[in-house]
């Protein structure tokens, strides 16, 4: 018995050795495997920190290389703007640089007009101020005024007095286009000598009423201080009247010319319209009788419309009164139909059940 004890606790102790030495294999094992595992886990780990490292770098590099685009894109168009403001700049220094050139000929100019205006007497070839108008009236008059006359006033009214120049034109029809009294007063002229402009209107004005002249025009190198007198300038204490320098000569009569004519225009449309004032009476005298036969006749007409209208009311209420009743008799018929249509044996015999029988049997 102590033998097979002793047996068997060797065999115990035997088993226990194996199977410790089992579990140490097992043990190995798993280390072993776990190693392996955690080497390839190491390895994919370190791949995916390379991976990793890669894709940052490629993303660093793209957004590198997208901040240098948007950053050159942005010098660019820095560029191209400061491009535009410099050109912009030139283009405004060479405006500038005009205009205060076109200012320097403009002064320069000035100074010239200033220096011809204190000088224009002795400017004119040595001729005079009639002289000087009348050859200007010539270099154009085969052209721009081919029917007109201008000529020295040569005539003293019966108050003695006398104008320098009429200008004076007729249409085709001898009707008077334009007319002017034009008196010439130069700087030079001794009965000019320290006058003004005003102190000739009052005799202008009275030369033109006696030559029956419409306008009357100052040519004057007077005053050659006051720039008032330099434009072409109404006196509007005179009916009338104008007073100009000598370079406006031209232009004055080509002014009045034009509103002359705009005026002859007007004038023979009025006339025209006068002649045609009886057709127009009479044909108002006609519209007027037609208005009144037409008058007349719609009252009748409407007289009788408004009976016939009446006549076709009471006609319209009779017949009213007829719908009216076909309208109620149609619907008694619809609901006898009615009724006629939804008869049976069965609501026949409903009271009588010994019919039903019959009808049944």
């Amino acid at each position: 018995m102590d033998k097979f004890n002793e047996e068997l606790k060797k065999e115990k102790e035997a088993m226990k050795r194996e199977s410790q030495l089992e579990l140490q294999l097992k043990e190995q094992e798993i280390i072993s495997k776990s190693k392996v595992d955690i080497s390839k886990k190491d390895q994919e780990i370190i791949a995916l920190n390379s991976k990793m490292e890669t894709i940052a770098k490629q993303i660093e590099s793209d957004v590198k290389l997208k901040a240098m685009e948007e950053k050159q894109k942005i010098e660019e168009e820095f560029r191209q703007k400061l491009s535009a403001k410099d050109t912009e700049i030139s283009e405004i220094k060479n405006k500038k640089e005009i205009e205060e050139e076109k200012v320097r000929s403009a002064e320069k100019a000035l100074v010239s007009f200033k220096e011809m205006r204190s000088k224009m007497s002795t400017k004119m070839f040595g001729e005079s101020l009639e002289l000087h108008c009348e050859n200007e009236f010539n270099k154009i008059r085969s052209i721009a005024f081919p029917n007109a006359k201008f000529g020295k006033d040569n005539t003293i009214s019966a108050t003695g007095s006398k104008g320098d120049y009429i200008y004076r034109e007729l249409d085709e029809n001898g009707n008077e286009i334009l007319s002017i009294m034009f008196e010439m007063k130069n700087e030079e002229d001794k009965t000019a000598t320290k006058h003004k402009n005003k102190d000739f209107f009052k005799e202008l004005d009275k030369d033109r009423k006696e030559k029956d002249c419409e306008f009357a025009v100052l040519v004057s190198l007077l005053e050659k201080d006051n720039e008032y007198y330099d434009d072409i300038v109404t006196v509007h204490e005179y009916l009338n009247m104008y007073s100009i320098r000598p370079q406006h000569f031209i232009t004055i009569i080509g002014f009045l010319r034009q509103g002359s004519l705009k005026s002859l225009q007007l004038q023979k449309q009025i006339k025209f319209l006068k002649n045609q004032n009886i057709d127009i009476t009479n044909f108002e005298n006609n519209i007027n009788e037609f208005k009144d036969a037409f008058a007349r006749n719609y009252s009748l007409a409407s007289d009788q419309f408004a009976k016939a209208i009446d006549e076709i009311d009471k006609t319209i209420d009779h017949l009213s009164k007829v719908k009216e009743n076909l309208l109620k008799s149609d619907n008694n018929l619809r609901l006898a139909n009615n009724k006629a249509t939804d008869i049976s044996i069965k609501r026949l015999t409903a009271n009588s059940p010994s019919v039903a029988k019959k009808f049944e049997k």
